[in-house]
């Protein structure tokens, strides 16, 4: 057997550390738009038109074997799933053939030439082949048909149409093996059962062009399809979610994103460190050069970098996300499809003595527990055929290369700092007792003393004057068990359950404002007895936990109440308003017992809360975070009862990175943390270590647009977390849906968009277990989120209006919704009264008009009621907002 002229191994010429040009082929007939393969040992490909050539990827000295039989251009090619024996299957206009590497390697020893088996004949040009799990079936995609071949037998075992364009790519379902899955140049992919010879779904049109390439991915139970104009659009396979779309990713954009960030942190590294990333440079766009108009997705395939991710980042191995390989006409790219983000990009202009620098065609292969990749490509323009090496390690090094966030950690890791701004805490706590402190104890030991003037006369017993504790306050009123403590230990006396489900079905409802008020923000108290909404008419309400009862009612803001906090005791409330003031209540007083003036900050106050086991307040301030040291007194003087003697007073300020404000900030307060979360206008997040009183880290262009929330996995004193997950949290930005973050890694280890949000901030929440993430949204609906899924599990229905904002009960096991809806609301008592009986729902509208402080208005009800019991689920809330406010 001859060795095909032009043929010939690079070897050692090595174009940089992250490719390498292993061989290259000069074809006569051009070779473009032609499906090539690459498996574990081999890869193959057209050479000269009707020839096949297949070439050891494992031991590049073997000599290249080549296969005749087709006597038109061979335009499709693919290897068999089995090891042994490893089948190839080419196809062509009049031929489809499979032939046996084995068979033939003997037949060549032999001297003999090697003959394939037909399959099937003038079936048309086949732009896609595929074989199933086992070999025994080929699917042969010919025009807008798909053949199902049998190739033990070699006939046809059935003809798939429903297409109206030519089909481009099909795979098979790798749990379900009956079925297939096609996408086609009519722009909509179709879901059949081969078996049965008929379709069980066909989607919509998806763009305005044609869909060419197509992946199932059998871990993440995901459909990714590619398209001509560079977009993904990825589907869950998942029984119950019916083929339901994940999102849409614009591979253009995305590369844009990729190249900032890289230049972002090569700024920051090291001199030495930078120039041995610029030799030769395998990301990013340099400044100056043309941008292609698009990035044609010309073929998928999975990627493997378990390994390099939990080594580099510091993830769990079992936490590791499945990727893919995106191969385009201008480079490849490396798709997480936990986060939809870009873990590496290569662009074939960065390495100018590659010899294609323009592909037609592309097919990649990463084999499991190896850092090497090896990519087979064909010149757009010519006959040239190029395998590359490719160093993984290497071509996502741009993206781990910092690991900024591996010393940082929720939980504190040393002692607090003498010059740490938290170390003003252990100075009071060691500090002598106040002056009244010290009078009463004076007055205790006063001893009894004659009234007389001689020692001789024993005292009336009038000595003890009882002025001296006129004016103490009670001690022997009665408590009634409503201490903080015992509240607490009397509560929590049931432990959360880990494991339990999401929230499925409604349990109660009740309307909050009676006009056109919106409630903006909702949270639980740390004992789950108390539930806090604020308002968008500059009322706070307190409900308990069971939505029974006249609420509390906290007037005082002069703009709409946008935050509302407890703290950790659950004796205080802490709001903020658009007026830029936060006050503190007391919930058992209900009344004000600290208002934090504007003066003392130079711009208004957008969101705060208790910090440090309540030892301070956190605020934002434009672009400042100011610490406060607050002292609350509920005692009042009884000539100035007007008059608070409540103090306040900032202890310090760390500006932000960038000049614009602080949009939202988290910090944990159950526990001693040093560590605090923030989001600006500028779409970064930065993180703040108080203890050493500096910036730690900033994520720059965390969200496409600004972030309005940031959730820390806090847990709840009802639950107990593997510390490592306490380091996870999540950011939500309008029309960017929520990214799931590990303060370790600094990186976005999942995404979810399952939830319409474009115009209005949707609020986010945690569950106690960990294991959910819930979401507003603007379709009237409130959706859960599995962390381990990139796709909602639950849509919760049941408002009329956008879901704001979302909260988990701490503690029980149950769960309820909150609603606010406009007056007159009345028609729509029958539809949620005639709901399924399986779903109980209880619902009570109550109108609440303004009042003054401490006011409790009464109650106008309408109840809807089953006797059915509802299955425990976590306490789930959520709240609607008018869409005109």
């Amino acid at each position: 057997m001859e060795e095909p002229q032009g043929f010939f191994s690079t070897g050692d010429g090595c174009v940089g550390d992250t490719v390498t040009e292993r061989c290259l082929v000069e074809s006569k007939e051009p070779v473009s738009h032609v499906q090539l393969a690459c498996g574990l040992w081999f890869c193959a490909f057209p050479l000269d038109g009707n020839e096949l050539c297949v070439w050891s990827t494992k031991d590049p000295s073997y000599q290249p074997l080549i296969l005749r039989g087709h006597r038109q251009p061979i335009t499709a090619v693919t290897f068999g799933n089995t090891v042994s024996p490893l089948l190839i299957c080419s196809a062509s206009q009049d031929y489809v053939m499979l032939w046996s590497l084995d068979e033939c390697r003997q037949k060549v020893l032999l001297g003999l030439t090697p003959r394939g088996l037909v399959l099937g004949t003038l079936l048309g040009k086949a732009l896609y082949l595929r074989l199933s799990p086992d070999d025994r079936a080929a699917a042969v995609c010919a025009g807008n048909k798909i053949f199902m071949l049998d190739t033990e037998s070699r006939s046809t075992l059935a003809v798939l149409e429903g297409h109206r364009g030519p089909v481009t790519a099909a795979e098979f379902c790798p749990w379900q093996t009956h079925i297939i899955i096609s996408v086609s140049e009519d722009r909509s992919f179709k879901v059949w059962d081969h078996h049965a010879g008929s379709p069980l779904y066909s989607s919509a049109v998806l763009t305005a062009s044609p869909l060419l390439s197509l992946l199932v991915d059998e871990k993440s139970k995901q459909l990714v399809a590619g398209c001509a104009d560079g977009q993904l659009w990825v589907f869950s396979l998942v029984e119950r979610h019916h083929y339901r779309c994940v999102t849409r990713v614009d591979l253009k954009k995305k590369r844009e994103t990729f190249s900032r960030r890289v230049e972002s942190r090569l700024c920051s590294l090291p001199v030495l460190f930078l120039e041995e990333n610029r030799r030769p440079r395998a990301h990013g766009l340099e400044k100056g050069e043309d941008m292609e108009g698009s990035l044609p997705v010309l073929s998928l395939a999975p990627c493997d970098l378990s390994l390099l991710l939990s080594s580099e980042c510091g993830c769990l191995p079992s936490e590791s996300a499945p990727c893919l390989w995106v191969g385009s006409s201008a480079g490849l790219l490396v798709l997480n499809l936990a986060n939809f983000e870009l873990e590496g990009v290569l662009r074939y202009k960065d390495f100018r003595s590659l010899s294609i620098q323009v592909a037609g065609s592309c097919a990649m292969m990463s084999k499991a527990g190896e850092q090497k990749a090896i990519c087979l490509l064909t010149s757009l323009f010519g006959g040239q055929i190029a395998v590359l090496e490719i160093r993984l390690a290497a071509l996502v090094r741009s993206r781990q290369g910092l690991g900024a966030g591996r010393s940082l950690s929720v939980l504190p890791r040393g002692c607090v700092l003498s010059t740490s701004p938290l170390h003003f805490r252990i100075a009071e706590e060691h500090r002598t007792p106040p002056a009244p402190q010290r009078r009463s104890a004076v007055r205790s030991t006063v001893q009894d003393q004659p009234l007389v003037f001689h020692s001789k006369v024993r005292s009336s017993g009038y000595a003890t004057a009882p002025h001296v504790t006129m004016f103490s306050p009670k001690t022997n009123t009665r408590n009634n068990g409503d201490s903080p403590s015992r509240r607490r230990s009397s509560h929590g006396c049931k432990e959360y359950p880990l494991e339990s489900s999401p929230p499925t079905r409604l349990h109660k409802q009740r309307v909050l404002a009676h006009g056109p008020a919106a409630a903006l923000c909702v949270q639980f108290s740390g004992d789950g007895r108390w539930l806090a909404c604020g308002l968008a008419n500059h009322l706070s309400l307190v409900f308990r936990a069971d939505l029974t009862g006249t609420p509390a009612v906290f007037s005082g803001h002069d703009g709409a109440v946008s935050t509302v906090c407890w703290s950790h005791d659950g004796r205080w409330l802490l709001s903020t308003s658009l007026d830029g003031t936060p006050r503190v209540w007391s919930l058992r007083r209900a009344e004000l017992v600290l208002c934090v003036g504007r003066d003392l900050f130079p711009k208004p106050i957008q969101s705060a809360q208790f910090y440090y086991l309540d030892a301070f307040i956190l605020c934002s301030s434009g672009p400042e975070l100011q610490l406060l040291k607050c002292h609350i007194d509920t005692s009042k003087d009884e000539i100035r009862r007007y008059k608070q003697k409540s103090r306040c007073r900032p202890v310090f300020r760390l500006p932000t990175a960038g000049p614009t404000e602080i949009t939202s900030l988290s910090a944990v307060n159950d526990f001693y943390s040093y560590l605090v979360l923030t989001a600006g206008r500028d779409k970064t997040v930065e993180v703040f270590d108080l203890n050493a009183g500096r910036s730690a880290a900033v994520i720059a262009e965390a969200h496409s647009r600004p972030v309005h929330q940031i959730c820390q996995n806090k847990g709840s004193s009802f639950t107990t977390q593997r510390y490592q997950v306490y380091n996870l949290f999540a950011t939500t930005a309008t029309g960017d849906g929520i990214k799931l973050w590990d303060l370790r890694t600094l990186r976005c280890e999942r995404r979810f968009e399952g939830h319409p949000n474009h115009g209005y901030p949707c609020g986010i929440a945690f569950s106690p277990c960990g294991r959910y993430v819930a979401s507003g949204a603007e379709d009237r609906h409130a959706y859960v989120y599995e962390l381990g899924s990139s796709t909602f599990s639950h849509r919760l229905a049941g408002h009329t209006d956008t879901v704001a904002g979302v909260a988990f009960s701490p503690s029980a096991p149950q769960r309820e919704r909150d609603r606010t809806c406009e007056q007159g609301r009345g028609r729509e008592r029958g539809e949620r009264e005639s709901q399924a009986a399986s779903a109980l729902s209880t619902e009570l509208d109550a109108g609440l008009r303004p009042a003054t402080l401490g006011s409790r208005p009464e109650p106008r009800s309408r109840v809807g009621c089953s006797t059915d019991r509802v299955p425990q689920a976590p306490l789930f809330l959520m709240l609607s907002v008018l869409s005109h406010i």
